[in-house]
């Protein structure tokens, strides 16, 4: 019986941790965005590398892979220095 409390409240924590991380894809989003408007001076195909990564971190977002849509928005912040 205990087995199966401990079970219950791992799993329970798992999908929480889950869910914050999945939270966090739009707050990256927004800053890359932010940033984006204020015209970094990133040259054309830096600024379209960036747009790009934040198209697939969204798309990523939005199929369930958070890993994958964080790692894309990282390196977009990465690029713009944020």
């Amino acid at each position: 019986m205990r087995l199966l409390i401990r079970t219950t409240a791992l799993v329970a924590l798992l999908a929480a941790a889950g869910a914050a991380l999945a939270h966090n894809c739009p707050n990256e989003m927004k800053a890359i965005d932010a940033k984006l408007a204020t015209n970094p001076g990133l040259s054309a195909d830096t600024t379209a590398k960036v747009k790009q990564l934040r198209a697939d971190g969204e798309a990523h977002h939005k199929a369930g892979k958070h890993d994958e849509s964080m790692k894309a928005l990282a390196e977009a912040k990465k690029i713009l220095g944020i």
